[in-house]
């Protein structure tokens, strides 16, 4: 197991990613925007049901095999793209509701829930990031490299919880204050289809493989 040291390197390091924004964040973020705090900490959920497969994929060494075959690494990341531009085209095309106050039309939330794991599972920057950095705080001498793995990435993913599950939060505080305005329900579907599409087309073109 990691001692102290490094366990609390490895999660000052960790929160410090995991608050930059990335695809996961911004999907929240749009969740919540559209759709309220349920939507936004359900989201949360399925981003980081999403995290623990990575983290189990981890642990048995798959990620390893996902980032030494280009061709498995483009699969993945073509499919995650074709998935977030669905998803936006899907709001951008919603029609607006004609009367009463503004609000979006709404999904269940086990279907947002769904979309959540879909979209973190099929994004290889995930992966990548469990492959190249999570292993620099593996220490192999001590054994039991798998649990070690598993046990960072419960981590991240409980650290992940709290910093993702902060933006769903304060965005959907902010969507509560706006959704009273006339007008906002359109802005806010085209916002977040916009979001949507865009993070797909910028996952199909990224070539670097850098973390989440």
């Amino acid at each position: 197991m990691p001692d102290a040291a490094t366990f609390a390197v490895f999660a000052v390091a960790a929160v410090t990613l995991l608050v930059i924004p990335g695809p996961a964040v911004l999907y929240i973020v749009s969740r919540s925007l559209d759709q309220g705090r349920a939507a936004g900490f359900v989201s949360v959920a399925g981003i980081h049901v999403g995290s623990l497969l990575h983290v189990a994929a981890a642990a048995l060494g798959l990620s390893a095999l996902l980032v030494s075959s280009a061709l498995a690494f483009d699969t993945v990341r073509y499919l995650g793209a074709a998935y977030l531009v669905w998803l936006g085209l899907q709001r951008l095309l919603a029609r607006d509701e004609a009367a009463g106050p503004a609000r979006p039309a709404r999904e269940r939330l086990g279907r947002i829930f769904a979309q959540g794991v879909v979209v973190n599972v099929l994004n290889p920057k995930t992966a990548l990031f469990f492959f190249a950095f999570l292993p620099q705080f593996v220490d192999a001498s001590a054994g039991r490299v798998p649990l070690q793995v598993a046990v960072l990435g419960a981590t991240f993913v409980g650290l992940g919880l709290v910093t993702d599950g902060s933006y769903a939060l304060l965005a959907s505080t902010g969507a509560g204050w706006l959704r009273g305005r006339r007008g906002v329900a359109r802005t806010s579907r085209l916002v977040s289809g916009g979001v949507l599409v865009g993070l797909g087309v910028t996952t199909a073109l990224a070539g670097s493989r850098s973390s989440r």
